[in-house]
C-alpha cells in the first residue's frame, strides 16, 4: 500500500483551509453613509435630501432614472454584513415558493370570497393611489409643500415599483393559482411573479409612513397595505411569494425615494438604519445555521468509506442530510486520526473535502457564520433508446433516486444551479433546474384496468404532456438553536441504512414540503448514553402532493387530485453505542385528507389508532437498521441491513419485515483502490396479506406511499424482490469508475409479475478544482407481462457538466 513518506507531506488541518480563493463582491464603506454600502454622488449614489428638486416634467424624470439606476446598481455594493437581512430573505422566499401550491390550496374558492376579497384588493391598491394624487393635488393648491413631496414622493416610488414588477413578471412568466395545473409554474406565459399591487401598495404607504411618522398615520398606512397584500392571496390571484417580493419591492422603493429626495426641513421622520450592526458578540457554533448537503452530493460516499476504514468514528451514516458545518466537525475528527502513514489517497480525499467544508472550518475555530455563495452551475443531457419503465408503485423505474426527475424516451435536458446562504442563526439553501422531457403516450386500456384491479380503484390514463417546466428542486430556510435545526422547505430525506435506497424515505421521489426539527449533531441522553451511546434523531412534518384516490369507505374518492392532499410525519433515532455499532428506528405515517381534517387530536391518533369514525386515521410503517463494523475485519467488512413493517411499532421480532441486507468492502487485499458494495431486497415476507399490501393503503390512502406519483423509497416496490451491487475503482475519493449491477423480480400473484435487469457504468471525474464530469451509461432489459408480451431493452446515456466556482460574499 502507497503509504506518505516522512517528510514527504504534511497533512493540513482544516482551519489551514479557512481562506480558500474565492471570487467576492465588496465595497469599501463610506464614512459619510448612513446606510453601509451607500456611497456619494461622485460615485454614483445620493445622500439623503441631497436631491429635494421635487417638480413635475424633467426633475422628476431625473429622480426616476437615478431611482432605477440605484435598484439595479444595489447588488454590486452588497457587502458580506448585508446577509444578516439577504440570506433570511432570500431563503424565506425560496422556501415559500416551495410551498406556494400548498399554501394556496388552502385558501377557500367559493365565489363569494374569491370576488370579496378582489374587491378589497383592488379598491385598496386604488384608495392608497388616490392619495398619493390627492395629496399632491391639494398640496399645490394649498401651497403645502409637505404634502405636495409627500404625494410626489408617493407616485415616485410607485412607478418604480411599478416598472420593475412588470419587469420580472415579463422575465419569470409565471401562472397565477388560478391558471394552468395551481402550482404556478414559471416561464409558462402568467403574469403572477411579483405582485404589483402589493409592490404599488408598499411603495405608497413607505413613503407615508415616513412623510407622516405619527403612530396612527403608520397603522392606517402599513395596515391598507398589508390588507391589500393579504387579500391578493385569497383573491388567488397571487401566491404568497409573489406578494411578499412585491411588498418588499415597494417598500424598498418608498424608502429610496424618500431618503434620496426627502426635503428634511418639511418635516418628517428621520430616515433610520435597519441593517446597523450590534458590536460582536462571542460566537458559539451550537447557535449557527447552516445549509444542508444534497442527499445526492458525493461527501456522503466518501465520508462512508472513511468511516468504514476507521477515520470518522463518530458519523451518522443512516440519516441524511447533514449540515455543512457537521461536517466541518467531522472533518475535524477526521484530521485527528490521519498520520504520516495515511495512504496518499485517503490524505488527497481529506484535502478535497477541507477544501470544500474550509468556511465552515473555519466558523467552527470562531470566523463569523456569514456569507452568500453560488455553490453549482450544472448541465445534464440523457438519452433514453427504447421505452424505459417510470411506474415504480406498479413495475419498475429506469432512472432511481433521482427526486423525481421527469424522463422519458428519448433526449432529456436539465440545467440549473443551486447557491446557499448562512447569516448568525440563520441558513438557507435553493436549488432550481430547468427540466425538459419528452411526452409519454397513456398505456393501453387493458394495462390501466389491470392497475385499477390491483389498487381497487378506476382506470386512469397515465399519460404525460412534454416537459418544459422550471423546478425548484429544493429550498429551504433553516434556524439554529443550540445544536437544533428548524428547517421549513422543499426538502428530501434519506432515513436508513444502504445505497440502493432506504425502506422508510429516499430522494427518488419529488422533495417534500416539510418543517423538520433535527438534531445536527451527536447528543449524548442523560443515562441512555453509558449504554448507547451518543445519538442524533430528527422529525418532520410534510405535505405531500399529487395522490389521486382516497378510500373513505364505502365511498372512494378520485380519480383526480384529491383535496386536501394527505399529510405525512416521520421520525427517525439513531444511536452508536461503539466506534464500530450504529443502529436506530424510524417511523413515518400519512394522515388527514379528505374526510379526515388535520387536527392535533387526529396527528395524536397516528401513533396507536386504526380507526376513528370509521376512517383509519392512517398509513403507518415502521423501520430498523443497524451498521456494524465487523471487529477483527474492521478496515475491510462492513455490514448493514435495513427492514421495515406496516402497522406494527418495529420490525425487530416482526414475522413479516422487508428486509435489505448489505455488505460493503471499502478496499480489497492486495488492491486497496477497488471496493465492493452488495444488497438484496426482500419487500416483504408476509404470507398473510396478498402482494402488494407494503407501500399500498388499502382503507385510506389508494395511492400509495408515493410523492407526485413515484415512491418516497425503496425502488424495489410493491411485491418485489432483488438485489444490486458495485464494483468501485478509486482514483480518489471523489474520482471514481464504477460497474453497477441491478436485479428486481415482481410476484406473479401482483399484476403477473415481471423482472428487469440492469447493468451499469459511471464515472465521476473532476476536470479541474471547479469542474466536474459525471457519465453514466446503462442497459436495461425487462419483461412485464402486462406493459409488453415480449422482452424488451433500453439503452441509456447520460454526461452531466458541474461547474462549481463557490462565488460569493463571505466575512
Amino acid at each position: 500500500m502507497p503509504v506518505i513518506a516522512s517528510g514527504q507531506m504534511q497533512l493540513p488541518t482544516p482551519a489551514s483551509f479557512a481562506q480558500p480563493n474565492l471570487s467576492k463582491l465588496s465595497v469599501s464603506k463610506d464614512e459619510g453613509s448612513t446606510v453601509p454600502g451607500w456611497k456619494h454622488e461622485n460615485q454614483g449614489w445620493l445622500e439623503p435630501g441631497s436631491d429635494p428638486e421635487n417638480n413635475l416634467g424633467v426633475p422628476l424624470l431625473r429622480h426616476l432614472i437615478s431611482d432605477q439606476k440605484q435598484f439595479w446598481k444595489t447588488p454590486i455594493s452588497f457587502r458580506a454584513k448585508d446577509l444578516r437581512w439577504v440570506a433570511p430573505f432570500s431563503g424565506f422566499t425560496a422556501a415559500l415558493i416551495a410551498g406556494d401550491s400548498w399554501f394556496s390550496k388552502q385558501v377557500p374558492d367559493e365565489p363569494s370570497q374569491l370576488k370579496r376579497s378582489l374587491n378589497i384588493s383592488n379598491y385598496g391598491a386604488y384608495s392608497l393611489i388616490g392619495l398619493g394624487g390627492a395629496s399632491f393635488l391639494f398640496g399645490h393648491l394649498q401651497h403645502n409643500d409637505h404634502l405636495q413631496e409627500a404625494g410626489l414622493l408617493s407616485g415616485e416610488a410607485a412607478i418604480n415599483s411599478t416598472a420593475v414588477a412588470y419587469l420580472l413578471k415579463e422575465s419569470t412568466r409565471r401562472q397565477r393559482p388560478i391558471e394552468g395545473n395551481g402550482n404556478g409554474d414559471f416561464f409558462r406565459g402568467g403574469t403572477s411573479f411579483p405582485s404589483e399591487h402589493s409592490a404599488i401598495a408598499w411603495s405608497v404607504a413607505s413613503v407615508w409612513a415616513h412623510e407622516y411618522p405619527g403612530i396612527l398615520s403608520q397603522i392606517a398606512a402599513y395596515g391598507l397595505a398589508t390588507a391589500v397584500t393579504a387579500t391578493r392571496v385569497t383573491a388567488k390571484q397571487h401566491f404568497p411569494s409573489d406578494v411578499l417580493v412585491g411588498s418588499a419591492l415597494g417598500w424598498y422603493f418608498g424608502r429610496q425615494v424618500f431618503r434620496a429626495h426627502h426635503d428634511p426641513e418639511l418635516g418628517g421622520g428621520a430616515w433610520g438604519n435597519f441593517l446597523e450592526e450590534s458590536a460582536d458578540r462571542p460566537r458559539s457554533a451550537s447557535y449557527m445555521a447552516s445549509p444542508y448537503v444534497p442527499v445526492d452530493s458525493w461527501i456522503y460516499p466518501a465520508f462512508e468509506r472513511l468511516a468504514a476504514l476507521g477515520y470518522v468514528p463518530t458519523v451518522f451514516l443512516s440519516q441524511r442530510p447533514w449540515t455543512r458545518i457537521e461536517c466541518a466537525r467531522i472533518l475535524a475528527d477526521l484530521a485527528g486520526q490521519l498520520s504520516e502513514d495515511t495512504p496518499v489517497q485517503l490524505a488527497e480525499g481529506y484535502r478535497q473535502l477541507a477544501q470544500e467544508f474550509a468556511l465552515e472550518s473555519a466558523r467552527l475555530n470562531g470566523a463569523p457564520n456569514l456569507g452568500l455563495e453560488l455553490n453549482s452551475v450544472y448541465a445534464r443531457v440523457t438519452n433514453i433508446a427504447g421505452r424505459p419503465l417510470r411506474d415504480g408503485y406498479h413495475f419498475g423505474q429506469t432512472t432511481t433516486n433521482d427526486f423525481g426527475r421527469p424522463y422519458g424516451r428519448g433526449t432529456n435536458l436539465i440545467s440549473g444551479a443551486s447557491a446557499s446562504a448562512a447569516a448568525g442563526p440563520f441558513a438557507f439553501y435553493v436549488r432550481g433546474e430547468y427540466q425538459q422531457a419528452p411526452a409519454t403516450p397513456s398505456a393501453p386500456q387493458s394495462v390501466l384496468q389491470a392497475i385499477a384491479d390491483a389498487d381497487f380503484t378506476l382506470p386512469v390514463s397515465n399519460a404525460t404532456l412534454q416537459a418544459k417546466r422550471f423546478d425548484l428542486l429544493e429550498g429551504s430556510i433553516s434556524l439554529n438553536l443550540h445544536d437544533v435545526q428548524l428547517s421549513f422547505g422543499k426538502q428530501s430525506q434519506w432515513m436508513g441504512s444502504g445505497e440502493s435506497g432506504p425502506f422508510l424515505l429516499s430522494n427518488n421521489a419529488e422533495p417534500i414540503l416539510m418543517f423538520k426539527i433535527d438534531t445536527v449533531s451527536p447528543i449524548t441522553i442523560p443515562l441512555f448514553s453509558r449504554i448507547l451511546g451518543t445519538a442524533k434523531s430528527e422529525f418532520f412534518l410534510g405535505h405531500l402532493s399529487g395522490h389521486q384516490f382516497e378510500y373513505n369507505s364505502p365511498h372512494l374518492i378520485g380519480p383526480g387530485d384529491i383535496t386536501p392532499q394527505p399529510y405525512m410525519h416521520g421520525t427517525k433515532l439513531s444511536f452508536k453505542p461503539t466506534a464500530n455499532f450504529e443502529f436506530g428506528m424510524g417511523f413515518t405515517a400519512q394522515f388527514a385528507g379528505p374526510g379526515l381534517p388535520f387536527t392535533w387530536t387526529n396527528f395524536a391518533r397516528t401513533f396507536y389508532a386504526h380507526t376513528t369514525t370509521g376512517l383509519n386515521p392512517a398509513k403507518r410503517i415502521s423501520e430498523a437498521d443497524f451498521i456494524y463494523r465487523v471487529p477483527h475485519l474492521r478496515k475491510w467488512l462492513t455490514v448493514y441491513m435495513d427492514s421495515l413493517v406496516v402497522d406494527e411499532y418495529s420490525p425487530i421480532g416482526s414475522t413479516r419485515p422487508s428486509i435489505s441486507p448489505g455488505i460493503y468492502i471499502p478496499q480489497l487485499p492486495k488492491l486497496p483502490q477497488f471496493e465492493i458494495r452488495a444488497e438484496g431486497i426482500k419487500e416483504s415476507l408476509a404470507t398473510e396479506f396478498p402482494p402488494g399490501f407494503v407501500y399500498y393503503g388499502v382503507d385510506r390512502f389508494r395511492s400509495g406511499y408515493t410523492n407526485e406519483n413515484l415512491l418516497m423509497a425503496n425502488w424495489i416496490g410493491r411485491a418485489g424482490h432483488g438485489g444490486q451491487g458495485w464494483l468501485t475503482y478509486h482514483f480518489s475519493l471523489r474520482n471514481i469508475i464504477q460497474l453497477g449491477y441491478r436485479h428486481q423480480e415482481v410476484s406473479r400473484d401482483f399484476i403477473k409479475g415481471g423482472r428487469l435487469i440492469d447493468y451499469s457504468a459511471k464515472a465521476d471525474v473532476m476536470l479541474s478544482p471547479n469542474m466536474h464530469f459525471a457519465g453514466y451509461l446503462q442497459y436495461e432489459q425487462w419483461t412485464f407481462p402486462v406493459l409488453s408480451t415480449t422482452r424488451q431493452s433500453n439503452l441509456l446515456a447520460s454526461i452531466q457538466m458541474t461547474f462549481e466556482p463557490h462565488w460569493g460574499l463571505h466575512k
